[in-house]
């Protein structure tokens, strides 16, 4: 079968589709990528996919819409694949549309997380949700990668027969590493003592940017890394005055955009994610599995990866106090720092073992 994979940024087709693509072509279909242009996409060409660039916008702009909707349909009609699976809110949305329009058999959706219960204006959460519900009328497939956002969109009657696959990572990849801890620290300039609290996301403030910024005041002696860069189509406020504003001095490391994230994970004593909207994120399932004691916030999608006191503490969204009351707990504790990270990787292996997750969504996929 012919397959189109169809995400909104070139990093969401590098770093959540790319292994689904690579799964589906072990099973002998052709799978194709879709998705804007961008340089991460070199690496998706590399590994011998083709991909083809669609002009996607991630803001409110009827025009580049229209314009990308057109790109679609033009693309599906010259390729004919047995299956679009789409992703994310309007491109998942335009995709499906463009899918029926085009006469493909068989269309799917992935949601990575319902805007609609992202805190926020209600006339933009109402059309959100007036989103998925409509495009669920042309879905023949519809996942989640949260249990919650399944529950939800049974009973909100997006989809009746929504699916919760969950993510995945491969835990020989995302593992503890001492070599690599001491090797990573000593480039760094870290000190193998200090503790590492470690956040890896877009520079967006979505991610709780604000809050982990100042609850890391609380711990003078701690050291926070910042992985991740703001994307060319984010919105919103621009990070950089904040972090410039932070007090953390040298103790704030902006790393940017790496690829040895395991390493980076390896090298951390903390993982932190206060959030205020996810879908089931691959971080946290990555910070697990490397054997890290996670902290996030209390929002469906993380509070189902994170077993409060056990792998790792839950906090309220948006909120300071609580934030650096469990940092400061957890960096104090070493021993109990081991223990949830050991829980941790035990239940990622358990829950979130990539082989497992990919084959699961083959097969609710029909591939």
């Amino acid at each position: 079968m012919k397959v189109v994979e169809l995400t909104n940024t070139d990093f969401a087709l590098r770093h959540f589709l790319l292994p689904l693509m690579r799964a589906g072509r072990a099973r002998g279909h052709v799978m194709v990528g879709l998705a804007p242009e961008g340089p991460l996409l070199d690496t998706v060409r590399a590994e011998g996919f083709r991909v083809i660039a669609v002009p996607f916008a991630r803001r409110l702009s009827p025009g580049a819409h229209l314009a990308a909707f057109r790109a679609l349909a033009d693309v599906l009609r010259a390729e004919q694949p047995d299956l679009v699976h789409a992703h994310m809110l309007i491109s998942g949305f335009l995709a499906r549309l463009a899918a029926r329009r085009a006469g493909i058999p068989r269309i799917a959706y992935t949601s990575h997380g319902f805007h609609f219960r992202q805190p926020g204006p209600w006339p933009r959460r109402v059309a959100t949700f007036a989103t998925e519900w409509l495009g669920g009328r042309f879905t023949d497939i519809m996942l989640t990668v949260s249990a919650d956002d399944a529950a939800a969109a049974r009973r909100l009657g997006i989809a009746r027969r929504a699916e919760a696959i969950g993510n995945g990572r491969d835990p020989a990849l995302f593992r503890p590493d001492p070599a690599a801890r001491a090797r990573l620290r000593a480039a760094l300039g870290t000190p193998s003592e200090r503790v590492v609290v470690v956040i890896i996301s877009r520079l967006a403030r979505v991610k709780g940017y604000p809050e982990l910024l100042a609850a890391m005041r609380a711990l003078p002696e701690a050291e926070l890394w910042v992985v991740g860069e703001r994307l060319a189509s984010d919105h919103g406020q621009d990070l950089a005055p904040l972090f410039a504003a932070s007090g953390l001095g040298a103790r704030l490391r902006m790393l940017g955009y790496r690829e040895d994230t395991p390493a980076i994970l390896a090298a951390a004593d903390i993982f932190a994610l206060p959030s205020h909207f996810e879908g089931l994120p691959m971080v946290v399932i990555e910070a697990m599995l490397a054997g890290l004691p996670v902290i996030a916030t209390d929002i469906p999608g993380p509070r189902e990866q994170v077993l409060p006191g056990v792998t790792g503490l839950l906090v309220p969204r948006g909120e300071v106090a609580p934030l650096a009351a469990a940092l400061t707990e957890l960096a104090a504790d070493s021993a109990r720092r081991a223990a949830m990270g050991e829980a941790g990787r035990a239940r990622a292996i358990e829950r979130y073992d990539e082989t497992r997750v990919l084959a699961r969504t083959l097969d609710l996929l029909g591939l």
